[in-house]
């Protein structure tokens, strides 16, 4: 997956409602043979209550490269770990 994909590390997703969101890519992770993309809101204030890392996991779909959220909690905790995990090691280094 290269940057020209999603543009300079920015998307923007659109949900149930319609409502659409910039997010900023941070990191791309494989866990359990499933790759996760993490983000953060592009145009949101890190002091809102809503700020924080959004995980979604890439879906297959007909060849197309499809963001689906992580329904199971197990499964997204074990994900936010694992990002945590490789961004703090990042900063060790």
């Amino acid at each position: 997956m290269g940057k020209e994909e999603y543009g300079d590390d920015y998307i923007t997703i659109t949900d149930e409602e319609g409502t659409e969101f910039e997010l900023e890519h941070l990191d791309t992770l494989e866990y359990q043979n499933q790759t996760y993309m993490a983000f953060v809101p592009a145009d949101m204030d890190e002091d809102d209550e809503d700020y924080g890392i959004i995980l979604l996991k890439v879906i297959e779909e007909n060849g197309e490269e499809l963001f689906g959220s992580i329904d199971d909690e197990a499964e997204e905790q074990a994900v936010y770990d694992a990002f945590m995990e490789r961004l703090f090691d990042e900063d060790e280094a």
